[in-house]
Parts: structure tokens; sequence; C-alpha cells
């Protein structure tokens, strides 16, 4: 059945066919920007649920969240808050956002911030690292393997930290063989329906290896989503529509760091 994910990924890879840009100087020029502030790092450091708070326009389920939002005014909310770490949204189709979002929010704060987008071709993710990214998005159902394993190897050559985002069991079998798994995210979203699933979140998290970074995307509406998920054994969660729709983004993100369980 076709989903959503497969007309953003059409647009995306046709635009990544039609990319004539030279791959090697990409790569050349990548290599050569500031170090970046260590996303993996970041989320390790937290004593609670860590939270990625998010830069998010609009989305092609919900329409306009926050159209008219100033992104370094809210991620300066967000740092506020305790956000350990941000997410931009970069695609401007269907998401409403653009490099600039993601440039303006990470000047704005110290905080490590994830590219979020439709990473397709190696110029996407050379694009992420010069563009000030610290962290690109890998989606396992839009990439096969051979591409899982070249994008994150490449981002870990441009000193960049890679998320794969995976949706049930046979996805995560593919990052850990394809990548080296360190940050899982399990999207709680079901691609065909748009409704969220916690519970096989819950059941995704008791499966990831021990090392695994895990983080559980979309859908997180509150403290309560939060206690269940840090109950599950999440390290993170990225949050957006909650935080962007929210009057006060920073109390919102502060009731999310919950604490994580004591764990033997």
């Amino acid at each position: 059945m076709a989903t959503y994910l497969d007309a953003i990924l059409a647009a995306h890879r046709t635009a990544a066919q039609a990319d004539n840009r030279s791959t090697e100087q990409l790569i050349e020029q990548a290599r050569s920007m500031p170090p970046t502030r260590g996303f993996a790092v970041a989320l390790r450091a937290s004593t609670e649920l860590a939270v990625i708070a998010e830069v998010k326009r609009r989305s092609p389920s919900k329409g306009d969240l926050a159209p008219t939002l100033d992104p370094a005014s809210l991620a300066l909310s967000y740092q506020a808050g305790g956000a350990s770490c941000l997410s931009v949204l970069t695609d401007q189709d269907y998401f409403g956002g653009s490099p600039e979002d993601l440039a303006a929010a990470r000047t704005a704060v110290s905080l490590p911030v994830l590219r979020k987008d439709f990473t397709v071709s190696a110029h996407d993710v050379c694009d992420a690292r010069l563009m000030g990214a610290d962290c690109v998005l890998l989606i396992a159902a839009a990439l096969d393997d051979a591409e899982l394993t070249d994008f994150s190897e490449l981002a870990t050559e441009l000193g960049l930290d890679a998320l794969i985002e995976i949706h049930d069991e046979a996805e995560l079998d593919r990052a850990v063989a394809c990548t080296s798994a360190e940050l899982v995210g399990v999207n709680q979203r079901d691609l065909e329906t748009f409704m969220v699933d916690q519970a096989r979140a819950v059941r995704m998290a008791g499966i990831m290896p021990v090392d695994t970074l895990r983080i559980a995307e979309s859908g997180v509406r509150g403290q309560q989503d939060a206690l269940a998920l840090a109950a599950a054994g999440y390290h993170a969660v990225l949050v957006g529509e909650h935080l962007v729709r929210s009057a006060d983004p920073a109390a919102a993100l502060s009731e999310l760091r919950v604490a994580l369980p004591v764990r033997e």
C-alpha cells in the first residue's frame, strides 16, 4: 500500500538525480567545516529523559502547525526548557522548512542540531554538514541496505552522527546489520494510517541492542507519554507538534524531562 512517504521520496529522488554537483568536491568542503557539537554525546550526558525539540512549521498529515514561527526564538525557548538537542525540518515542499531555519536555530543556541529531512543521496549527507547540522537522519524505510551503509559511513567520515529511523523489527535488523546503530529512533506514527502506536514503540525498545541510544519519535503528547516511554527503556524523545503548538514551549518541554528508571 502506498504511504505519504512514497510521494515525498519520489520528489527527493527526482531532485537528487538532477543534482550534478561534484560529490568529491562536496565531501572536501564538508570535511573543512568546524567540529560538530556532538549530538549523541549530548543525549548520553542527560540524567533525565532527554528531549530533542523540533522546529516544525507544518506536516503532511496535520497541515500548518506554526507557519510563522521564529526559529531562533523557538530554539532559545527550547534551550531554556532544558532540551538536550534540536531537530530542524529543512524540507520546504512538505514541511515548510529550510536550511535557513536550521542555521538560524543553531546560531541562537549551543545545542547540537539534527537536520530532519529525507536523505536519499550522498549529497544530502554532505549538505547536512555544510548547513551546520551535527546529525543526519537516515530513514530505513526510505533506503536500501547499501544506501544505509554508505550514508552512515559517510556521515561518520564527515563528523556527523546518524539517527537511524525505524518502524518495526525488520527495519531494526537492517539498522543493526548496516550501521553502528548507536542512535535508533522508533517512529510511533504509522506510515499508512498516521495513527500513533505507542505499544509498538514499547515493544521495540525491549529488543534493541543494549548499547543503542533509544529515541521515541512522533506522537509524544505530554508527560504521561514521556513517563511511559522512559519506563519502556527510551533514553530520549523527539517532539515537534506538542511543543510548537504550546503557548509556553519551554514549560511544555520541561515537563517531558522525566526521571529515567534505575536499571540494574
